[in-house]
């Protein structure tokens, strides 16, 4: 046998995304790819801001030797102090460059912190619906997901969390602007999280981690701003990444940062770091660390997805679609007409329209649309929305 059983098990049950964007690549050399109307991969179409294109240009051009060479496991120190001045404006805490470890991506980065906090067996609870390589991530660490599920709008369930906390919760892992979702978390959300934190950390005698995966933390719309963990709770982490901000998913730059007030602060960060070398790291793509250094309150112009949004939100609800309309990231989940979600995929795929089953996400009864994606697809593929929807 070839490979372990548990990868093969792996591999069957792996990712629906990764599914239907091999059916995208079938359908188009099939088809034609401007008749193939692909909304199932969350991988931006917009390119890097100037900004980003005018850094790496410098870079490039520089002789100075050692640019390529091994630097600290956590990082280059005027890059993490950059991220550390930047995470200071935007929190109520102080951070230093200690509490900042670059990491491969904001998948990485959430490898690197449960290495470093999780023993075997230990649960995380993960609201859904839910980007499920959690699961995969877990496992790599020996943790096991806790699930719970969300209100109706896809707010916080407070009340299933506080019933999902016991003896074995090591940390509970939020995702604000939710993939697949676009729901932020409101302030009070994250205040009564904080105080539930709080007060099963004082009962059971640990501290209860919470960890926030933020992505998709500047693609927000209509005014809103994504609230703080770091100001709701003290045992908190955050990762990010720059793949959607600045559209660099191939560059695979991130970063983990800790609260400078969580308890036993000196050894998990020092944890993190060693973390992030033995995963097989080492250390983050040392030229793109070069790059962001200067780039961390630039972004893309979020009013394109924004237009983009609106677009599909108004098309869809037309049709008769029931779509809560999201805060931010790039993606929408309508409530599919009838029970059976994958069942529903499928008839749009018929349509040439490919979407992911809200089953994949742990929201049956749902599909995600990623519209990352040119407006001419979006527009071409109304009528096919309407003529699926009014089948059932």
């Amino acid at each position: 046998m070839s490979a372990s059983k548990k990868i093969q098990d792996a591999i069957k049950g792996s990712s629906w995304i990764r599914k239907m964007f091999e059916e995208g690549a079938m359908r188009k050399a099939e088809f034609g790819e401007e008749n193939v109307f692909d909304f199932s991969l969350g991988n931006p179409n917009l390119e890097p801001p100037i900004e980003f294109k005018q850094a790496l240009k410098r870079l490039v051009e520089d002789d100075t030797p050692g640019q390529h060479a091994y630097m600290l496991n956590a990082g280059y120190t005027d890059t993490r102090q950059a991220v550390a001045d930047y995470l200071t404006r935007n929190n109520q805490a102080a951070f230093s460059p200690d509490d900042i470890v670059m990491t491969v991506g904001a998948g990485g980065a959430l490898n690197v912190i449960l290495k470093t906090i999780l023993n075997p067996g230990e649960e995380v609870i993960i609201p859904s619906p839910y980007f499920v390589e959690y699961n995969f991530y877990l496992d790599n660490h020996q943790g096991v997901p806790r699930i719970v599920s969300t209100m109706p709008d896809f707010s916080l369930d407070l009340d299933a969390i506080k019933d999902a906390v016991s003896e074995k919760t090591r940390a509970v892992l939020i995702n604000s602007p939710n993939n697949p979702t676009g729901k932020v978390y409101s302030p009070g959300e994250l205040d009564v999280l904080g105080t539930i934190l709080t007060d099963c950390s004082r009962k059971f005698g640990q501290p209860i981690y919470l960890i926030s995966d933020e992505p998709y933390r500047k693609i927000v719309y209509d005014g809103i701003i994504v609230p703080s963990i770091f100001d709701a709770y003290s045992e908190s982490f955050a990762v990010t990444s720059f793949s959607k901000d600045l559209s660099l998913p191939g560059e695979r730059i991130g970063y983990a940062a800790l609260n400078p007030d969580i308890s036993d602060r000196d050894i998990i960060a020092a944890g993190m770091v060693f973390s992030n070398r033995v995963i097989g790291f080492v250390n983050a793509p040392a030229l793109m660390q070069k790059a962001i250094t200067g780039l961390l309150d630039i972004s893309v112009d979020i009013s394109i997805y924004q237009n983009r949004r609106d677009m599909l939100c108004e098309g869809l609800a037309s049709c008769g679609y029931e779509i809560d309309k999201p805060d931010g990231a790039f993606y929408l989940f309508p409530r599919t007409p009838i029970e059976d979600d994958v069942a529903f995929v499928s008839a749009l795929q018929e349509e040439n329209i490919l979407t992911v089953p809200g089953s994949g996400f742990g929201g049956p009864g749902h599909f995600r649309i990623a519209y990352c994606i040119a407006d001419t697809t979006i527009e071409r593929s109304l009528s096919g929305f309407e003529k699926v929807i009014k089948r059932f």
